[in-house]
């Protein structure tokens, strides 16, 4: 699977476990930043890697920061995306399975690198539960209508 990986300077080493532990398992990691401790805008890396899984070059992203929340907020803004925090590993598969969730983001100061490796398991070996798709629709109709001028 081709997945996205992105983080601010308050989430590096759990951003860099990850990615080592999905190459390992052969995925392919595209890795959009940081890759140290200095302080960036968490928005930038949010949005690129977004508008990257929006394209299609990947078919999951994985976002994280300090508390998970902020990389969500940012994602959210690229139309199409749909980024769920996840701090335990039933949220990361019901975001996966209910709303089809293309983006997970994780809080590397609320959870720790061994649960952030089973929520990541949990989102990536989950998929789309069809049921669910009237809610999709009516997400898709909320967005496109708020784009309207």
């Amino acid at each position: 699977m081709k997945i996205a990986i992105g983080c601010d300077e308050a989430a590096c080493q759990m951003k860099d476990a990850i990615k080592a532990e999905l190459a390992a398992q052969g995925h392919e990691v595209q890795d959009y930043g940081t890759h140290d401790n200095a302080p960036v805008l968490y928005p930038d890396i949010g949005v690129a890697l977004a508008e990257g899984v929006a394209r299609g070059e990947a078919q999951r992203g994985l976002l994280f920061c300090g508390t998970g929340i902020g990389m969500a907020i940012s994602a959210n803004k690229v139309p199409g995306i749909r980024a769920a925090q996840a701090h335990d590993t039933y949220s990361a598969e019901r975001a996966s399975k209910s709303n089809d969730a293309q983006i997970i983001t994780i809080g590397a100061r609320v959870v720790g690198i061994e649960l952030a490796k089973a929520i990541v398991q949990a989102f990536i070996g989950s998929s789309f539960e069809p049921r669910s798709q009237s809610k999709l629709d009516a997400l898709a109709a909320h967005e496109q209508r708020l784009r309207q001028p």
